[in-house]
């Protein structure tokens, strides 16, 4: 039987069946398939320990990654569900064992590995994914020092991050009681497990998006708390979502995770660290009794002060009144003055008087009845002269001799020509026994002039 692989150095140019081959040649999709049923078959669940590199997101929620060592490199996917459930935020460099099944993927000629289970090859990767992660954040100014709030002396209300049912919200509510009663908003997370974070980060972002003047106070202080635990269980407030979420907070933020010796992202974003929750209660409110007595005491010490201060002026007082002068040695010269005033006063009033009285014995002089009565007489004459006068100017006398006023009958004025006649029209006529009124005829004539007399006969 020959060999139906000897011709392979004389191709021909058209396939053709040989001698012996009774196996039609398979397709690529079909080998592909067969193969892809070999893999799964002989590998259908497979542990994986690797470096995680080039891990991506999809839109879709799937993962794609790849799983390497210092030998070799395998091409990982991870569906959208097991992507999920995840519960660290996976991040090339952080070594991780994969629980899955082996297939291929026949549009690349590649086999990968299905991921359904993904977790953190020991605490020594789990550290080292922390310190990746707080190196990232660091860089990005998360944890600076010039970002840290100061706290509020003595809150109204404070908001407190935690799970309802654990010891750390009873120890936190015991010493604020203790210490200064203070309102308090418990908003309930999961403190661990999957989606734990998530809770945490909405929670802190839930405090902080409370309006100032909302129906429920806005918290004046945060105070994300869990108990110890170990690292695994500590690890949501290692999550990037709630350390972003309690640097971004505008409240200021105790972080209270676990006991002294644990230390988590969460703390070096919040912008106080707290030991222990109840630390974290102890250094969010002062001790009222100790306000009180602080109080107290500075109120004895501002009466002592007023108290010194009185006693000081008082010594300061008596110590003038020992340097000032007697009273009689400070008042002796102004009595002295005001006694010569005094006498110079009664000097002044008596001349005074003895001029007045000069004054008034001459006038009283010239008060004298014989003095007053010519000066009547004399006053009397001058009066009698102004009367005669007086009727010598009186225009009325001349009636009485048989003339006549004429004046206006509108305006009652004087009339002392013939044209002032025609212009009025009507006159009155003011006789010595009474009066007539005429009415003036316009017309011309000739002024009045009497005639001469007649000469008598001389004889």
């Amino acid at each position: 039987m020959s060999d139906p692989f000897d011709d392979f150095s004389s191709p021909r140019l058209v396939a053709e069946g040989r001698e012996g081959d009774n196996a039609a040649p398979l397709s690529v999709g079909e080998l592909s398939m067969k193969l892809k049923r070999m893999v799964e078959g002989e590998f259908g669940h497979v542990r994986l320990r690797g470096e995680i590199s080039g891990y991506k997101r999809a839109a879709s929620g799937h993962a794609y990654l790849c799983l390497k060592d210092a030998d070799a490199v395998i091409d990982a996917v991870m569906w959208r569900g097991p992507a999920a459930l995840v519960p660290f935020s996976p991040q090339d460099g952080i070594e991780v064992v994969a629980t899955g099944k082996l297939t291929t993927y026949p549009g690349r000629s590649k086999y990968q590995i299905v991921i359904e289970r993904m977790e953190l090859a020991g605490e020594g990767a789990l550290m080292a994914l922390f310190e990746k992660l707080k190196a990232q954040l660091a860089g990005e100014g998360l944890f600076d020092p010039a970002r840290k709030k100061p706290l509020p002396f003595a809150p109204q209300t404070i908001g407190v991050v935690t799970s309802p049912t654990g010891a750390v919200i009873r120890d936190i509510l015991h010493r604020l009681e203790d210490r200064f009663p203070t309102h308090v908003l418990v908003w309930p997370v999961k403190v661990q497990g999957q989606g734990a974070a998530e809770e945490v980060a909405a929670a802190v972002r839930g405090f902080d998006a409370m309006p100032a003047d909302g129906p429920v106070r806005r918290p004046d202080l945060v105070i994300v708390a869990r108990g110890g635990g170990s690292i695994e269980d500590l690890w949501a407030f290692n999550e990037e979502v709630v350390v972003r979420a309690v640097a971004a907070c505008s409240i200021p933020v105790i972080s209270a995770v676990g006991h002294e010796t644990d230390t988590s992202l969460c703390d070096y974003a919040a912008d106080m660290r707290a030991p222990t929750p109840t630390a974290a209660a102890e250094m969010a409110v002062p001790v009222r009794a100790e306000l009180a007595n602080a109080v107290a005491t500075m109120g004895l010490r501002a009466e002592r002060c007023a108290r010194r201060y009185h006693e000081r002026g008082g010594e300061r007082l008596q110590a003038l009144v020992r340097v000032l002068p007697r009273r009689d040695a400070l008042l002796g010269p102004q009595r002295q003055k005001a006694d010569d005033m005094g006498a110079r006063l009664d000097r002044a009033l008596e001349r005074r008087v003895t001029v007045a009285r000069g004054v008034l014995d001459r006038a009283a002089g010239a008060l004298r009845p014989a003095v007053l009565e010519r000066k009547l007489d004399t006053l009397r004459h001058r009066l009698e002269g102004a009367g005669k006068l007086l009727d010598a100017v009186n225009p009325d006398n001349l009636l009485q001799r048989g003339y006549v006023r004429v004046g206006a009958k509108a305006s009652g004025k004087v009339i002392a020509s013939a044209a002032d006649a025609r212009a009025a029209g009507a006159v009155t006529l003011h006789f010595r026994d009474g009066t007539v009124d005429a009415r003036v005829e316009r017309g011309g004539g000739k002024p009045y002039a009497p005639s001469k007399p007649e000469q008598p006969d001389l004889f």
